[in-house]
């Protein structure tokens, strides 16, 4: 396997891609964007890009904070997110610039980009295929973040959406699940959500352990999300 660390812009920002892809595979191929939780790209983000370039992707940790700009605690991971909650022409305009780097790649395919995401990242996956940009063909939330962006006329959603949900996430309460759905149906989206019982924020993150918080990690659910991905991609980048 192949990975490196190169630069891309948004604006006058300078972001730190996370690029792993399978050096035996030749010629172009579908990209996967993995969009971080609130602290910003970690090993476990960069981690998941090397087991999507084990599947045959170009995966590609993108940073939506900027280069160099991490959370190492709860208070600077909230200061770090919050503006993009304010402002979500902001956070769309940024994943849109992770999204051109992406098709700028030689060894990616264009016009079959897929993005999961994690917590914050959930939310940012669901704000690129809210952009119906062209290229994307699916996009995954993990215990993802539901509130709609409120930015707009919604577009028809061309993107392909799977949405895998703690059932008991304080974060993501059933009746958002159900506004989500919703919006994603008035999108004209083409929508699963899969919600695991017994689970709440987190659940694919081995460390999380704040149940006072309803952050947990759920071996059952961290293994079955990650082949309902599976399958998923495989459908939607075909």
């Amino acid at each position: 396997m192949h990975t490196q660390y190169q630069d891309y812009k948004d604006g006058d920002l300078t972001c730190e891609a996370y690029i792993a892809t399978d050096e035996n595979k030749k010629g172009k191929r579908p990209a996967v964007l993995v969009s971080h939780a609130w602290g910003g790209q970690s090993d476990f983000e960069r981690g998941k890009a090397e087991k999507l370039a084990q599947l045959g992707y170009v995966g590609i940790a993108i940073d939506l904070y900027g280069k160099g700009n991490r959370g190492n605690s709860m208070e600077e991971n909230a200061k770090l997110m919050q503006p993009f909650m304010d402002d979500r022409a902001m956070l769309r305009k940024r994943i849109l610039a992770a999204l051109s780097f992406a098709k700028s790649l030689p060894e990616v395919d264009g016009d079959k980009i897929g993005a999961i995401g994690f917590c914050f990242g959930g939310l940012c996956v669901l704000d690129l295929a809210r952009s119906a940009a062209a290229g994307v063909q699916g996009v995954v939330s993990f215990h993802g973040l539901f509130h709609a962006p409120n930015i707009g006329e919604q577009k028809a959603i061309t993107a392909k959406a799977l949405i895998l949900h703690g059932y008991d996430d304080p974060m993501a309460t059933p009746e958002q699940m159900v506004a989500l759905a919703a919006e994603m149906t008035k999108a004209s989206a083409d929508w699963q959500i899969h919600a695991y019982g017994n689970t709440v924020h987190a659940f694919t993150n081995p460390e999380a352990n704040m149940p006072e918080n309803g952050i947990v990690y759920c071996e059952k659910a961290d293994k079955r999300s990650w082949q309902a991905m599976v399958n998923f991609l495989a459908e939607a980048l075909a």
